[in-house]
């Protein structure tokens, strides 16, 4: 069966593919480039990292890209956080004041994963909601450093920690501002409401108001099972990672660079909140434990939750996958999280999901391990961690490095691109294309029974 290139299945990844050849191209052009001479190579890269939201970069973004650059770099952030096809629907919505049932079906797959929204009213309310937080965090971030964080910076900032890209305009990222805690505080707040989900904060918006304005009546507008699920699972992964770093460095004797205890307190939380797919950091990432490092990768695989601009496997993924692993050690026939039993097919799209992307995490490691090797297997081992790393955060689309990133040759650029790119539109995707091209038999094979573990 054949799939149209306009069909809602290949929508997202031409449009993804099309931004980015696009974005590559300007920041390779003259115009963009600021001390250093950007290739062409270079600049697919850093469009891929800004269009998958992730925040590798092979160069560094405040010199090597002039304000034409920066600008360039920022409209593929904001355009790749929100969809590129967000953007097409949404100017095809005021223009026509309808939009085509291909883009509607598209944009619902994608962000609610509901076909029957009214794509309209969302799409006018998500932009208001975005640009408006987005205005806000750049307005706290200014008032907070006006030296630090003038204007545009502001506005950059601001726009790359709510789309969870990671990408600032210093060279050390934010590790000047580790033990400011108004700094801190404000960029973390901003990577927790993207990577909580555009479904999450409309939902938010229109229940918490009703349920402040009827606080005395018994019976209150509930949050969803969705956003609940999604609200839990971020708290406990925060609190969780935040916990178990400080654990780790403390037992380790690394204390993040030995910091005092106010700073080591802020850092430790803040990484785990920048885990989620952020990619900003407070501290040098490779002066940190190995057993911290793995920890962070499993906060990096995990990701953000479904429909936000966050990557990995998502928070709700991790639940069911947990909850079915809990359903079997009991004896349970149903998959129950929290209090209600996950359908036959939600945990079928969970445990390929998290299959897929463990196998294109695994592959992509090897693939490193052959690119990077410098002529020698022993320097691929002093070098396996922070590989894996690597892979991990760019899957992950979280943008954080050990310093590998500079360092990668042409072939290592070329897995680490389709790393974030798959990792950004999801295993989910490519494998529905896949699936498309099937027939389904109509026909079953006889049952048998084989010896397991």
């Amino acid at each position: 069966m054949r799939v149209s290139l306009a069909s809602p299945l290949m929508l997202p990844i031409v449009s993804f593919a099309a931004a980015i050849l696009l974005g590559g191209i300007l920041l390779a052009h003259p115009v963009s480039e600021g001390s250093t001479e950007v290739s062409l190579l270079d600049g697919l890269f850093t469009a891929t990292s800004a269009v998958c939201v992730t925040g590798l970069a092979v160069v560094d973004t405040g010199t090597a890209f002039s304000p034409v650059g920066h600008g360039v770099l920022l409209s593929l952030i904001q355009a790749g956080g929100l969809g590129i096809m967000t953007f097409a629907s949404l100017a095809f919505y005021l223009w026509r004041h309808r939009v085509s049932l291909t883009d509607r079906i598209a944009v619902g797959q994608t962000l609610l994963h509901d076909q029957g929204f009214h794509l309209g009213r969302f799409l006018v309310a998500l932009f208001a909601g975005v640009f408006g937080i987005e205005a806000l965090g750049a307005l706290a971030l200014h008032l907070a450093d006006p030296q630090g964080f003038p204007v545009f910076g502001a506005v950059f900032h601001s726009i790359s920690a709510f789309c969870n890209a990671g990408f600032g305009l210093y060279s050390d990222s934010l590790m000047q501002w580790r033990g400011d805690w108004a700094v801190n505080g404000i960029v973390m707040l901003l990577i927790i409401l993207g990577g909580l989900g555009f479904s999450t904060l409309t939902e938010l918006a229109m229940v918490l108001p009703r349920r402040l304005r009827h606080r005395h009546m018994t019976l209150q507008p509930r949050l969803s099972f969705h956003t609940r699920l999604v609200l839990r699972a971020s708290a406990w992964l925060i609190v969780g990672g935040w916990v178990a770093i400080l654990f780790m460095e403390v037992m380790t004797d690394i204390r993040i660079g030995h910091l005092e205890t106010d700073d080591f307190l802020l850092a430790a939380l803040f990484q785990s909140v920048t885990c989620r797919t952020a990619g900003f950091n407070t501290v040098d990432i490779a002066s940190l434990s190995s057993i911290t490092l793995l920890f962070m990768m499993f906060l990096m695989f995990v990701g953000g939750s479904p429909g936000s601009t966050a990557g990995g496997i998502k928070t709700t993924t991790f639940r069911v996958i947990l909850g079915f692993i809990g359903s079997q050690l009991r004896r349970r026939e149903q998959t129950v999280v929290g209090n209600r039993a996950v359908d036959a097919d939600t945990l079928n799209r969970a445990i390929i999901l998290t299959i897929f992307s463990v196998l294109a995490v695994l592959a992509a490691i090897m693939a490193l391990c052959i690119t990077e090797a410098g002529g020698t297997d022993r320097m691929v081992r002093e070098r396996f961690l922070d590989l894996a790393f690597e892979a991990v955060s760019a899957f992950g689309t979280v943008g954080l490095s050990t310093g590998v990133t500079p360092t990668l040759s042409a072939p290592g650029k070329v897995v680490i691109m389709l790393l974030m790119f798959t990792g950004r539109l999801g295993p989910i995707v490519f494998l529905s294309v896949m699936q498309s091209w099937q027939r389904s038999p109509r026909y079953r094979w006889a049952d048998e029974r084989c010896m397991i573990g």
